[in-house]
């Protein structure tokens, strides 16, 4: 699988990330030329803007110029500003926890007494970890946990990919299929009239199942490595800054470590709790992260200058993936200017009409995975199709709670390899892995996964699943 000669030759043809958005915003700028433009009525309720479905109209035209094209750059950063910023405030966070030798102890430690003898069952034990992580906690809250699955991968003989499939793979399966996303399930809930996270036994087996394969998959690929370094798909990535740098049986947590790690489970549990009880956001995960970074810097015994420099010099590799970032979200707000995100969904939601059940609600999955690299916004998407997907889906006697399984799917499958997910794109950044070996690594995975969900799709067809 990994040697694949051909497979490789494509996809290392794969530009650089941030040319590749470009393209893809380029693209979107010519479809507006090709696209008639559309639009759907919405009305608001409860505060949040729904389409009305039966309301689409063609309108006109208003294709994107030169000059729309480039300041979409800008307004997508606009729009993306919290995200830009939660990731910058990770990596801080996490610069300086690895500046004070904090988190090579913890991670050295952990390793020492868990020993190297299981460190396959590290990796399946992380992978779970990371999946719940997703599960319970979202997607960009946890930004600043991915290069710890780096840094434990590297020093258990892994690699930084394994560590991405570890972390980056373990959120956003997790997130993507969680029985409780409140963007996704929660929102879709709140349009189709359906008790909020019903349903969640049938989710929560597919997830695990889904975490299961992946977690499998992770230890497949450090046994292909462990046997032949020439398996890895990580060379040319610098993970120097990533690995212990001491003999495994001398390490031991300080006083100061222990304080500082205290610190950060204290800081994450009191996000946590925000996020359940007091309605948190990213901005308000992004405070915690800076103040988690500031109070360990002081219990090291660094002075205001020495936090400062540790927190700039971790800038600097998370300065790419901030920008792609904003690129990323000039896809939508180009589509958005010219007027086809809403004709490209109704031209994908009428060919349901015309297909069987079961395949309709596959097709469901196919159409939300093509919407969900335009509108990367699972919420925003949801919003967008599920009021017009919804009164399809009664019309084909499919129930509400698989035509919203089938948006969950497509959304949470496509989120592993979406180039348009800002998210997804901070989480490589930081990890060093380029966008085209991580396609590389995941793709096949997200075929098996996709194999599965779709499995489940069916079945809850045929046991009218939601009734």
């Amino acid at each position: 699988m990994y040697n694949d000669k051909k497979n490789k030759k494509l996809l290392d043809r794969i530009p650089h990330p941030l040319a590749l958005l470009f393209y893809i915003v380029v693209a979107a700028a010519i479809l507006t030329y090709i696209i008639p433009a559309g639009s759907y009525e919405r009305e608001t309720i409860d505060g949040t803007n729904r389409t009305i479905p039966g309301s689409f109209e063609y309108v006109e035209n208003n294709p994107v110029g030169i000059m729309d094209l480039f300041t979409a750059i800008p307004e997508g950063f606009r729009e993306m500003a919290d995200i830009v910023f939660i990731t910058f405030a990770a990596a801080m966070m996490f610069g300086l926890l690895e500046k004070t030798g904090m988190l090579e102890n913890t991670v050295g430690t952990l390793i020492r007494k868990i020993g190297m003898k299981r460190r396959f069952l590290i990796v399946v034990i992380m992978t779970f970890v990371y999946g719940f992580f997703g599960i319970f906690v979202g997607l960009e809250n946890n930004i600043a946990l991915i290069p710890i699955a780096v840094l434990l991968s590297v020093s258990i003989g892994g690699d930084a990919m394994l560590g991405a499939g570890i972390g980056i793979g373990g959120v956003l399966v997790g997130f993507g299929l969680s029985p409780f996303n409140p963007y996704t399930v929660g929102v879709g809930h709140k349009i189709a009239e359906m008790p909020l996270f019903s349903g969640w036994f049938f989710r929560s087996i597919l997830v695990i199942l889904v975490l299961s394969v992946l977690a499998y998959y992770n230890v497949r690929y450090f046994k292909k490595i462990l046997r032949d370094q020439k398996n890895s798909l990580a060379h040319g990535i610098n993970t120097q800054d990533m690995q212990l740098s001491k003999p495994l049986d001398s390490y031991q947590m300080r006083k100061k470590d222990i304080v500082m790690l205290l610190v950060v489970i204290l800081g994450f549990s009191t996000m946590l709790a925000g996020i359940f009880t007091q309605g948190w956001y990213i901005n308000e995960v992004a405070a915690i992260f800076l103040m988690i970074g500031i109070v360990c810097g002081i219990i090291a015994g660094m002075n205001s200058s020495q936090i400062a420099n540790a927190f700039s010099k971790a800038l600097e590799p998370s300065a790419l993936a901030a920008i792609l970032i904003g690129v990323a979200m000039a896809v939508q707000v180009v589509m958005n200017q010219g007027n086809i995100s809403d004709t490209i969904a109704h031209g994908l939601v009428s060919v349901l009409e015309h297909l069987p059940t079961t395949l309709a609600a596959v097709f469901m999955t196919m159409s939300q995975s093509i919407i969900n690299i335009l509108i990367p916004s699972g919420s925003g998407q949801a919003l967008v199709t599920l009021p017009i997907m919804i009164p399809v889906s009664d019309m084909l006697d499919i129930t509400r709670q698989t035509t919203i399984l089938a948006f969950q799917i497509g959304d949470g499958i496509t989120n592993l390899f979406s180039p348009t997910l800002g998210g997804l794109m901070a989480m490589l950044g930081l990890c060093k892995v380029p966008y085209g070996k991580w396609l590389r690594y995941i793709f096949p995975f997200v075929i098996i996964a996709l194999a599965i969900s779709w499995a489940a799709l069916v079945i809850s067809v045929l046991i009218n699943w939601g009734i």
